[in-house]
């Protein structure tokens, strides 16, 4: 197929090497037709892209919501459970029309950030109180239509959430949350329907061990697998999680959803962060995923989980912003490195490639999007570049490019974003969201009223 638009690379990131002038040709329906390496200056016609070009960075877990959180939970001290109570607040207030503004505006800063796709953990279904909307999916069709009018793919997690707590009642914050049984959910969800040209993908997600009751979970893996879908689930996030598990089963949460048929190469754990050493081996073994969101996990002091093992072990590594006390994809592949440099005291667990290969092409791979990741022909024409020439970047050797945009560059640093070929991002300016800044805090304050 005949390119359609060619960019033109100052430096390129190809598999684990960085590459100067590299031309990627796209084709008509975004692709990449070709990647041709000694491309010495752009060719006429073609897009110039300055600083390194990586592929799109995916963040593999997002609660949109909580966007409207930052800042606003940092005065005084307590726990995840009271950060929760000030969630519940905020969740109460979203509507369709709401969440669409909020999710759009947060969107955005993903694309301004580098973020190609975004996997969204969506639970908030229903009215407060529970009152179903005419449309049964209105939340989930405004975050769908949120990501596609900021210009980024999104794989809609779409959320069993039945229960406060091992088999008891939803609370009344929780009602809005919960389609009363699995099968329930699994019927309303079957009606969200994946357009991957469209840059849609539909999965599943258990909430939590917490959430749905143990008698359930079989049948939210069975409908996920039956469509082929990707399934995540939140997962030993808390210690007093695991407490309750055991009390109420006998078992922590990680045999718990092996028991139940759970795990598999198409399943990632969130956070997997208080894991005993039978856990990793489960995870490891069946090929799960675990997606690690460093800086929510330090922001809500829930400690720092063990990936160098999990990885060791089997389990593919993505991350993921999640209550996006900031959207920073390189933030989250640093602190991967840097929080197991606290807790080991050595360095060099993984090299800036293996961190880019989380924050690109294996969290592309646990939300289902298994040709984007890599700036290779035939793949999915989503890439980024990141200024080599900023305050935070300017002088190391271009051959160090990779090392500097993990250790040294932040969201900040982001010049350009290609989504399917098409140019969101340009100088650092969203072309379908002019003003992101202004539209977050319109939609903040919309909440807050």
């Amino acid at each position: 197929m005949t390119p359609k638009t060619t960019y033109w690379a100052e430096h390129a990131w190809l598999d684990t090497n960085v590459e100067p002038g590299v031309a990627l040709d796209v084709t008509e329906d975004g692709r990449i037709a070709a990647v041709r390496k000694g491309v010495e200056a752009p060719e006429p016609g073609s897009v110039a892209l300055r600083g390194l070009t990586l592929p799109g960075l995916a963040n593999a877990h997002s609660h949109a919501f909580h966007r409207a959180l930052r800042g606003t939970v940092q005065v005084g001290s307590g726990t995840f459970w009271t950060w929760r109570e000030v969630m519940y607040q905020v969740a109460s207030r979203l509507t369709p029309d709401t969440y669409y503004a909020l999710a759009r505006a947060v969107y955005a800063e993903m694309a301004l950030a580098g973020v190609t796709a975004v996997g969204e953990f969506h639970y908030v279904h229903h009215a407060p109180g529970g009152a179903r909307y005419d449309d049964p999916n209105a939340m989930g069709a405004a975050l769908i239509a949120a990501a596609r009018d900021a210009g980024i793919r999104i794989t809609l997690l779409d959320t069993a959430y039945l229960s406060s707590g091992f088999g008891a009642a939803p609370d009344r914050h929780q009602l809005r949350f919960s389609d009363g049984t699995a099968d329930a959910w699994a019927s309303r969800a079957s009606a969200l329907k994946d357009a991957p040209s469209d840059g849609v993908r539909i999965g599943a997600a258990i909430h939590s061990v917490r959430a749905v009751p143990a008698r359930e979970l079989s049948a939210v893996a069975e409908w996920a697998r039956e469509r082929g879908a990707p399934l995540h689930v939140h997962l030993s996030e808390q210690t007093a999680e695991n407490d309750a598990c055991l009390a109420a089963h006998g078992c922590t949460p990680t045999r718990l959803l092996a028991d139940h048929g759970v795990l598999g190469p198409s399943t990632t754990g969130v956070h997997n962060t208080h894991l005993t050493d039978e856990d990793i081996a489960l995870l490891g073994s069946s090929g799960t995923g675990t997606c690690m969101c460093p800086t929510t996990e330090r922001d809500l002091a829930d400690g720092i989980g063990p990936a160098v093992a999990l990885q060791r072990a089997g389990s593919p590594l993505s991350l993921g912003s999640d209550s996006h006390a900031v959207i920073d994809l390189l933030e989250e592949a640093r602190a991967l490195e840097l929080n197991e440099r606290l807790r080991s005291r050595t360095r060099g667990h993984w090299t800036a490639a293996a961190l880019l290969r989380a924050a690109s092409g294996d969290g592309h791979a646990a939300l289902g999007w298994a040709g984007a990741g890599d700036l290779e022909p035939g793949a999915l024409a989503d890439f980024t570049c990141v200024a080599l020439d900023s305050v935070r970047t300017a002088g190391p050797l271009p051959r160090l490019a990779a090392e500097t945009a993990v250790f040294a560059a932040s969201a900040a640093d982001v010049r350009d974003t290609v989504v399917g070929g098409r140019h969101v991002v340009r100088d650092g300016s969203h072309a379908l969201v002019p003003d992101v800044p202004s539209e977050l805090a319109a939609a903040i304050a919309a909440l807050r009223n």
